[in-house]
């Protein structure tokens, strides 16, 4: 399937390790051109350095593709648009958003600071709509001018923010806000040839290096399912003009597994047809509950 993003113009934000480096390399490697954002944050969000996106360009030059790098924080509205127009800039145009940024700043709900749940929040779920608004305006625009996009963005989401984490409150709010996110978009970016949908990997990267670098240490059978290799070439797939009729979707992906997330639907209901006086709600709503399917398990329980 090789060449399947020809011509196609990319943005990948936190392109410069872990799955933002693979997807980057992906997408080139499919002949797509490349804006490889990152910040060269640590992982808890501290710092900057230019180094790893520039790592990232250099690899993707080597191999006969073309990419640029861009170190703006994504979470800054300004900085947002600013890496949106360098890519419309250098290659001319826009076809692809990959948000992928994001760091972790892990508490128990009760030891949380207002601070850490900011920050977290900020550069996740504000880091994807900042792009993505940006990236909306200028498909809005092409559409008006008669030049209709076959665009695609591909979020990021989580396990955690769609079965919840312990220890992983704000990481969780974040992603799963990002999933909610992610069906209003395709929604109102359909009209303009745009498709949104989004992922939640399982891989190895540093942030998941704490609490489960155990389960992903080891290789199975040869195979190691926690390479963040493996989840690039869905991306790639999303991202490319087969996929025009995928939107509004949460794709699950872990080594060879891909599962297509059913999210919140509307289960099992009682209507009375008038005001619930509190004495029947009890029976009611326990008759519903053993009605309905049980919960996904929290991660960490």
């Amino acid at each position: 399937m090789a060449g399947i993003l020809e011509g196609r113009v990319a943005i990948v934000t936190g392109a410069g390790r872990g799955l933002g480096r693979e997807h980057a390399l992906e997408l080139a490697r499919h002949g797509a051109k490349v804006v490889v954002n990152d910040l060269g944050t640590s992982l808890d969000g501290d710092g900057v350095s230019h180094g790893p996106a520039a790592e990232v360009v250099e690899i993707i030059r080597a191999a006969g593709g073309e990419a640029v790098a861009n170190g703006a924080d994504i979470a800054n509205f300004a900085q947002a648009r600013g890496l949106i127009d360098q890519a419309i800039a250098e290659f001319g145009r826009l076809d692809i958003l990959v948000n992928n940024a994001g760091f972790v700043r892990d508490r128990m709900l009760v030891n949380a600071e207002e601070d850490e749940w900011n920050a977290v929040l900020r550069v996740h779920l504000g880091g994807h709509f900042a792009t993505l608004r940006h990236a909306a305006a200028y498909w809005r625009a092409e559409a008006k001018e008669g030049r209709q996009p076959d665009a695609r963005v591909i979020n990021t989401s989580s396990g955690a923010g769609l079965q919840g984490s312990v220890g992983q409150a704000a990481y969780s709010a974040a992603k799963g806000g990002i999933a909610s996110l992610t069906l209003v978009a395709a929604q109102e970016l359909g009209r303009y040839g745009v498709t949104v949908n989004a992922i939640a990997p399982s891989a190895r990267t540093r942030m998941t290096e704490g609490p489960f670098s155990t389960a992903m240490a080891a290789p199975e059978e040869g195979f190691d399912r926690m390479n963040p290799a493996n989840v690039s070439p869905i991306v790639a797939w999303l991202a490319s003009p087969e996929a025009s009729d995928v939107t509004g979707r949460v794709i699950e992906i872990e080594g060879g597994r891909v599962c297509v997330e059913e999210g919140w639907r509307h289960g099992p209901s009682r209507d009375l047809g008038r005001r619930w006086d509190v004495a029947e709600v009890g029976g009611h709503v326990r008759e519903l509950l053993a009605e309905a399917a049980v919960p996904e398990a929290v991660y960490g329980a």
